[in-house]
């Protein structure tokens, strides 16, 4: 069996192990990469470690301790209750605001887990005593958390145009985020709409604004000083996005603004172990052929008029067990100019839009971390059933209603 066979199938093991396990398939993809590289493709170790993407490594740990040491000291908790105070309780508005305020966390660097995490004990409270349906309000903060998941310098966005400006799809970090987030304002509308005849059948209800801080503490106030001007940095002035977040880190931890050890431990170092470790597996399998083999795979169920929907469902299937940033987006955004060539057409930025937004939009399923976390703010065991079930539902239709949106409209903002 040749190399490019065997890094191939070492790739499909690893994604079928990523949906039936809990196993950190970063780990299984190293052991993988070194095998088939050492074994069957006669290279010197060297030569496999070279693979590793310590760019990327860097960025994803810089910006990750940054916002651990803002939610270690209560910056991103203060955040969080003054935007979702906006809405004074009315119900119509909170869900609203709950898409708002997660999107606005999850843009600004911590992701969509950590805005999740953050937001939905406080959103479920709220929209319990404003009669908001469970299920509206995890689907607000849900898709308001991945809307915001892909911009430029959040960890996810970080991993998607870095891949992209690895297959010579660089230069378009709005349109990788404006596209994930037109798509989620559009979801979340509609679940708005469609729980609103719900809302009108149950007593209304107001809460009390929630009670916050006359004012933020020192830490907090330096913590949103030095955030803000690493923005300004990496957006204005072109700082590296990681180096430029362990300077910002650095900045707080000298001046006692944040608990470093229980920054360090809010890292995910399992993600980042699994999105670089089968970024190993993929230079394999670049370099053996076995992404051509993959490529030619994909190209066999799609013609160019159909390749968009066509990946934008296979990213969604995947995903919808599988990690997005760990392995839906390292292992098939670089296979978009070798599909576009094995298929004699298409739009390459469209093509690589459709894997983004397909893998993002059913990452509300309870077998998704984001929606997990959601199921997991209900005591009841009843209604957390019933949460499950409803989450699972809609996340796995957006499977098809991502692919139906990519096929449809993607290669308006990809021209």
């Amino acid at each position: 069996m040749t190399p490019a066979v065997l890094s191939l199938i070492a790739l499909l093991a690893a994604i079928v192990l990523s949906c039936t396990s809990r196993i950190n398939v970063g780990l299984l993809a190293i052991a993988f990469a070194w095998l088939i590289g050492t074994g069957s493709a006669g290279w010197r170790a060297d030569q496999v470690m070279a693979g590793f993407p310590a760019s990327l490594f860097l960025t994803l740990a810089g910006v990750t301790l940054l916002f651990g040491l803002a939610e270690v000291n209560g910056t991103l908790e203060q955040v969080a209750r003054r935007v979702i105070r906006w809405s004074g309780g009315h119900r119509r508005v909170v869900p609203i605001v709950f898409f708002v305020a997660a999107g606005l966390l999850s843009s600004i660097g911590p992701g969509a887990v950590s805005a999740v995490a953050l937001l939905i004990p406080l959103a479920m409270a709220i929209g319990s005593q404003t009669g908001v349906p469970r299920v509206l309000t995890a689907l607000m903060v849900a898709n308001g958390a991945n809307a915001g998941n892909l911009s430029p310098i959040s960890a996810v966005g970080i991993i998607a145009n870095s891949r992209m400006a690895e297959a010579g799809l660089g230069e378009h970090e709005f349109r990788v985020w404006f596209a994930n987030f037109a798509a989620h304002v559009l979801v979340a509308a509609v679940a708005w709409l469609m729980f609103r005849q719900v809302e009108a059948s149950t007593p209304a209800g107001t809460l009390p604004p929630a009670p916050i801080d006359t004012a933020l503490s020192r830490p907090q106030h330096l913590t949103t000083v030095v955030i803000a001007a690493w923005i300004v940095g990496v957006v204005g002035f072109d700082l590296n996005v990681g180096l430029a977040a362990f300077g910002a880190a650095s900045v707080l931890i000298v001046a006692g603004a944040g608990d470093e050890a229980a920054a360090i431990r809010r890292i995910p170092w399992g993600v980042i172990l699994m999105v670089t470790g089968v970024t190993v597996l993929i230079g394999v399998l670049e370099k053996t052929g076995g992404l051509d083999l993959f490529t030619q795979l994909l190209a066999a169920i799609a013609t160019p008029a159909t390749v968009n929907g066509t990946i934008a469902f296979v990213a969604g299937l995947i995903s919808s067990w599988s990690s997005t940033s760990g392995v839906v987006l390292p292992a098939l955004l670089p296979t978009v100019p070798a599909l576009v060539e094995q298929l004699g057409g298409g739009n390459a930025l469209g093509i690589a839009l459709s894997i983004n937004v397909g893998a993002s939009m059913v990452d509300v399923s309870p077998l998704s971390t984001v929606g997990a976390l959601c199921v997991a703010t209900v005591t009841d065991p009843a209604a957390s059933r019933l949460l499950f079930r409803q989450l699972l539902v809609w996340g796995l239709s957006m499977t098809i209603v991502g692919a139906i949106l990519c096929q449809m409209l993607i290669n308006f903002l990809a021209t």
